[in-house]
Parts: C-alpha cells; structure tokens; sequence
C-alpha cells in the first residue's frame, strides 16, 4: 500500500511538473518562433550593442515640440536636489516661492531644503516609534509590523509632509542654513538613521514584553530620539533657532538686516495659510468625487495623513490652468520615468517606439498600470505653465524640475497634454481654484487606505 501511495505521489509531481515546468517542447517553440521573424537579427544587433532608448527614440518627434507657453510663472533659480529623494519638498518650497519673490520684489529666492529636510526626518523617526508602540500587541510577522520595519524613515514624502514642517517650525532662506554634502547625498546618512531606529524598535518591542508601561515605552523612544537628533545635527547641521537676513531688490535696494525665528520669518514674508490648499488626485481605479486617505502618510505623528478627492483628468485640468493664470504654481506628481526624453526635457508618450524595436505587444491603459504596480506616482514637480489654442484646448504644460538648470530644458520638462493623461498622479490646487461640487466632497468621510496601497507607493523619490 505504502509503495501504490509513493507511486501515486511521483505520477501527480511529474503530472504538475509537466503541465506547469518549461518543458523542451516549449523551448523548441520559442526558438522556432525567432526563426520566423525576419527582422529579429537586425534587431537584435542593435539593442545587444546600443542604449535601448536611443535606437527607439522616435524620429518624428525631432523639432515637433517647442518651448513656447500662452501663460507662464517666472522663477529663479533653477534648484537642485543632488542626490536625495527630496523631489517633495523642493516642489512644495518652489509652490510658494513666486509670491515671496513678488513681496520681496527681488530677482531671485530659494529657502533652505535642508531645515525643513532636518525636521521632516525627526518627525518621521517619531512617526515611526510611535508606529512601533501602537502595534506592540501584534506579531513581528504581522503585515502592518512587517511594512513598518521595510520603512522606518526615508526622503520621500508628499505636499502634506511640507506642510507638516511648515506649520510647526516655520521656514528659512537657503543661506541661512545652505545644505550640506549629506543633505545632497542622503544615501550613508539615510542607511544609519533607519539602522539606529530599527534597533530602538526592536528594543521597545522586547520592554512591552517584559511588561513594561506606555511610560517606559516612550522613555526608550525619547532615549532613541536623543540619539536621531545627534546624527541628524552631524549630517545636516542644527537649525537655528533665531537668525538675522538682509536682502537687496530689484531696484538694486538693500534692505536692513532683521532679526527673525523661522516661525516670523514663515507669517512675515509667506504669510500663506497651507490650509488653502486641496490635495487632489487621478486614479482610475477607484471612484471619483470621492474623499481617501493613505494610513500613516504623513510626516509628523499629529498631523494630517495623504487626504485627496479623487477626479476625472478633464476636472483637474481646468483647475491647473485657472491658477496657473493667476500666478498660482502648483504641486504635481508623476510617474517621471516613462516616456521621459531627459536631455531634451520632454515628457510625451510618443518618445520612443517599444513596441516597434521589440515587437512584442507592451501597451497597458492607466488602471492596468496602477493595479499591476508598474506605474505609480515617483516624482513631484511644480506646475509652472500652459500652451493653449485660440479655442482653449491645452498643447503641452510646464513643470519646474529640481535636477539643476543643466538637466532637461535649462532645468524645466515640457509635457504633452497626452502624457499629462497616462502618468499623472497628484495635484494640489489653492481652493479658490476649486469648484463647489468638489470641495463638498472634503466633508465625506475619507476611505481608509493600506499604507501598501499603490497610491502610496512608489514613495515619490523614495
């Protein structure tokens, strides 16, 4: 009997083994297949000895896009986030900085990425902890515990996480805290904090299950945090806590030095309130004119999660071009990487020809892309400016990068409005920009996300 169950058991692997496996029969199909293909040596010889995207760069596309835009915000200069994934926050910092440059009535303004970087970092490593002490009761092993150990800290972030910062610890010009060699290159600083927070974490876990108090847990957190301040301070520098600027303006008039907190500094020279502002959101895979918000999306531990109103592209794209035309720039996120001729800084969907290189059919829609996790929102810019027709109809957009003036065109991408439709993700638009209809919508309850949903992730510039 025991022999009849053994046999029985190898007869059903060969049997699975045989109808799932990579059989020689199917191997022999594959190569017959190229046999018949009469352009796949041609093919083959370029792609084995070329940089794929420059041997599917569409020729057509040669001289069919210009520069030129019907409405535009001017600013200057041209940021440059080096070697972080601090896309974010440049682009939230750029949003404001053309009414700054109107008040001020100066040429030129930047504020410090790096004091906001600084704080955006402890208050994500306090996020984090805090994170670890409200899923102490579940398993090492538990999805939400597991997703929080994959990410304890990082540089990506969103709109929200700006306005985090912002509301608690005001802002500063970039030459009051310039940014360091590890605030352009956070990968070692990045790899040491998450180091250093995943062993507090593991420590807080191990107190609970000694039965220790929530007094004593966030005792472990503070010493922890202690320690996070200290790295941060080496990599970043401390951010100060007063300071005195004095600046000249277009009229080659030079204003007297005062002195500011980065809180007065914020109300005297923004004095925009962050609360005017509507996060919005194109996601064919959920119903729109509906409220969702992204579980532990945020920065800071008391503030406001990824809270968005979902929308039909054509709503979004009347409200990017009434606030461009009222001198409004606006945060915009994007799947960057497709379809993205970089040296030209043209963002158009008919960059290269996949497809015709390959030959094999790759086209998926939007909702196919998003569901399969092969798209999903992996950079933010500012929306600068609009070409429009005699009749209304949008030609291209204008994004304002933060890879330095040298990158794409002197620093900005062009984008075709149909590209505008496949990768874009993220909006957020001033409220008086907003119609009725969809500010009504903010009273709904929001839909609660997974952190792991795809509109969280890819974390842009994470």
């Amino acid at each position: 009997m025991r022999r009849i169950l053994v046999l029985l058991f190898v007869c059903a692997v060969c049997s699975y083994a045989s109808d799932s496996a990579i059989t020689d029969d199917m191997l022999q199909s594959f190569k017959e297949n190229l046999s018949k293909d009469t352009h796949f040596k041609a093919a083959q010889n370029a792609v084995a000895h070329n940089d794929v995207r420059d041997i599917a760069r569409n020729r057509d596309m040669q001289g069919k896009i210009d520069d030129l835009f019907t409405d535009k915000i001017d600013v200057d200069p041209v940021t440059d986030q080096q070697s972080s994934g601090r896309c974010w926050l440049f682009t939230s910092l750029n949003v404001l900085r053309p009414k700054v440059m109107e008040t001020l009535n100066v040429k030129s303004f930047e504020f410090s990425e790096n004091y906001s970087y600084f704080w955006d970092q402890l208050e994500k490593a306090n996020l984090f902890l805090e994170n670890v002490i409200s899923t102490r009761d579940k398993d090492i092993t538990d999805r939400k515990v597991e997703w929080l150990f994959r990410h304890p800290i990082g540089d990506g972030g969103l709109w929200n996480n700006a306005v985090a910062v912002i509301e608690k610890y005001g802002m500063v010009p970039k030459s009051v805290m310039p940014e360091s060699h590890n605030s352009e290159n956070t990968r070692v600083m990045r790899y040491v904090v998450r180091q250093k927070l995943r062993r507090a974490a593991l420590a807080i876990r191990d107190l609970h299950e000694q039965g220790a108090d929530l007094e004593q847990l966030r005792q472990r957190k503070q010493q922890a945090l202690t320690d996070v301040y200290k790295l941060l301070v080496l990599h970043l520098g401390e951010p100060p806590e007063s300071f005195t600027w004095r600046y000249r303006d277009k009229d080659d008039s030079l204003h007297a030095a005062k002195t500011y907190t980065p809180m007065s500094f914020y109300n005297e020279v923004v004095g925009t309130d962050l609360n005017d502002y509507v996060m919005l959101m194109h996601d064919p895979t959920r119903e729109f004119y509906k409220l969702y918000e992204i579980e532990w999306d945020r920065n800071r531990y008391d503030a406001q999660n990824w809270t968005y109103v979902n929308l039909p592209l054509d709503e979004l794209k009347q409200m990017a071009v009434t606030s461009i035309r009222d001198h409004e720039a606006m945060y915009f996120s994007c799947d960057v990487g497709k379809q993205m001729d970089r040296d030209a800084g043209i963002l158009s969907i008919d960059n290269y020809e996949y497809e015709a290189l390959f030959g094999v059919p790759l086209s998926m829609s939007k909702k196919q892309r998003i569901l399969s996790r092969q798209s999903g929102s992996s950079h933010a810019m500012s929306l600068m400016g609009v070409d429009t027709t005699a009749d209304g109809s949008v030609r291209k957009w204008l994004l304002e990068n933060s890879w330095g003036k040298e990158s794409g065109h002197n620093g900005f991408m062009i984008m075709t409005d149909e590209w505008f439709d496949e990768y874009m993700f993220r909006l957020v638009v001033k409220k008086e920009f907003v119609p009725a209809p969809v500010l009504a919508v903010l009273k709904q309850t929001p839909i609660k996300l997974a952190p792991w949903d795809p509109m969280y992730l890819p974390y842009e510039d994470q």
